[in-house]
């Protein structure tokens, strides 16, 4: 049995129009819009006990991280830590880091730091320790940059200084107090006056 080719128009063109519609979808839309079916809204990696290294392109050891917990989450890449420990060794005088929490984004070239940031610094044979004090920490780790918009308290020996905030760098070895900064010096014994 035939059928005659002008009952078969609208089913052609009804097909024709399904068509057009989906290939206009996923041109509209993109195949990047689409969430995909296996992106992971849970953590990817726990870990306990964690020690991390990272090295120098000449394979010198740049600094350690050590953290009681770790949890890295796929989606929007980023680490958190509990109790994270960071140290760099330079010319054998050790820098150490410490907080309660910490949070790591862009691979790892930024980390913020919360609760109860300390900063050591050990000192040569003619020196004394620094300490410091604050609230929070933005470091840059490759870079041994650090910024805070929270007070600050530094001491080295009888020396102190408070600060509404700071930037640090290790490398080129300044540290600058920013906002309303009070300094106290005690007066040296070396030269009687």
């Amino acid at each position: 049995m035939a059928v005659p080719v002008d009952r078969l128009y609208p089913l052609i063109a009804i097909a024709a129009l399904a068509a057009a519609t989906v290939w206009l979808e996923r041109v509209a839309t993109g195949e990047n819009d689409r969430p995909a079916a296996d992106v992971r809204i849970e953590p990817d990696f726990i870990g306990a006990h964690i020690r991390m290294v990272s090295f120098k392109e000449d394979g010198r050891q740049h600094y350690e991280l050590l953290a009681d917990r770790i949890i890295h989450h796929p989606v929007d890449d980023r680490t958190e830590f509990e109790n994270p420990r960071i140290t760099y060794v330079r010319q054998d005088l050790p820098l150490t880091i410490r907080a309660r929490h910490g949070e790591s984004i862009d691979k790892g070239e930024q980390v913020f730091l919360t609760g109860n940031v300390q900063v050591f610094r050990d000192a040569a044979k003619e020196d004394e320790r620094m300490h410091l004090d604050s609230d929070s920490l933005t470091l840059w780790p490759k870079e041994e940059r650090a910024e805070s918009s929270d007070p600050v308290a530094v001491r080295q020996g009888s020396t102190s200084a408070h600060a509404d905030g700071m930037v640090a760098d290790n490398l080129g070895g300044s540290l600058l107090l920013k906002g309303n900064t009070r300094v106290t010096i005690p007066r040296s014994t070396r030269n009687p006056s």
